[in-house]
């Protein structure tokens, strides 16, 4: 107990530090006038375009790489880095790039929860999600994906709850990168929109003009509906 409550602080001192390091960087070279600017957003996005057009493998994988760095070990989420890659891959290089290097920093952190924070987690979660338990016993790999695709558990967590009903780390891997598809192909498709309705406005479009936009609206809609079909699934899921 005493071992893992020092892993946490050690975990949450470098996660702030290193925050603090790429805050002080970041805004050393940009100003926030500058982030907010629509030309600074136009200008960036012409340049990540040139970048992909003279070479596409190492922006990937430059991207990819820090997509995992972004999970693991600086804990972040998946919605901003899949704008993120949308925006600046489109829709189908995009949701490829975000869904590997989302699962690979997953794996990272479920093998690092399985190493060091195990029995904490055991000893945190197990009474309350004990029904899934008998569930992953029965066909680990098919409720893992179902796990994956409802979500309703915050990334992290979603991550090391597994630890508790000992999955096997491929089994985890492959679950996730199936699993977290249609989300993700649907927030990249928003980044894939907004990118196309700046490129197509030289000044700062309305609101209404990025909202009414098919490509912004259509994904928006099929992700309200994503969501409506996760809750319900969740319901049974859960369900003790």
């Amino acid at each position: 107990m005493e071992k893992a409550k020092k892993i946490k602080l050690f975990i949450g001192l470098f996660y702030l530090v290193a925050i603090c390091i790429f805050l002080y960087f970041f805004f050393s070279n940009f100003s926030l006038q500058e982030l907010t600017s629509y030309d600074f957003i136009r200008e960036n996005r012409s340049y990540f375009f040139e970048l992909k057009n003279s070479n596409l493998f190492l922006l990937s994988v430059i991207f990819l790489v820090l997509t995992i760095l972004w999970v693991f070990p600086f804990l972040g989420f998946g919605s901003p880095v899949a704008l993120l890659g949308g925006f600046i891959f489109g829709k189908w290089i995009g949701t490829l790039l975000v869904v590997f290097g989302l699962s690979i920093g997953a794996t990272f952190i479920y093998l690092f929860g399985n190493y060091f924070l195990k029995e904490f987690i055991r000893e945190k979660f197990l009474s309350k999600f004990k029904n899934l338990e008998q569930k992953f016993k029965k066909s680990e790999f098919i409720y893992l994906l179902i796990y994956r695709f409802i979500g309703g558990i915050p990334w992290q967590l979603s991550c090391l709850l597994p630890t508790v009903f000992n999955v096997k780390v491929n089994n985890f891997f492959f679950a996730t990168l199936i699993g977290i598809i249609p989300q993700i192909f649907l927030a990249v498709s928003i980044g894939s929109g907004l990118e196309k309705v700046i490129d197509q406005n030289s000044e700062v479009p309305e609101i209404t003009d990025i909202i009414f936009s098919a490509d912004i609206y259509l994904p928006i809609l099929a992700f309200f509906g994503l969501i409506l079909i996760s809750i319900f699934l969740r319901k049974i899921f859960y369900k003790d």
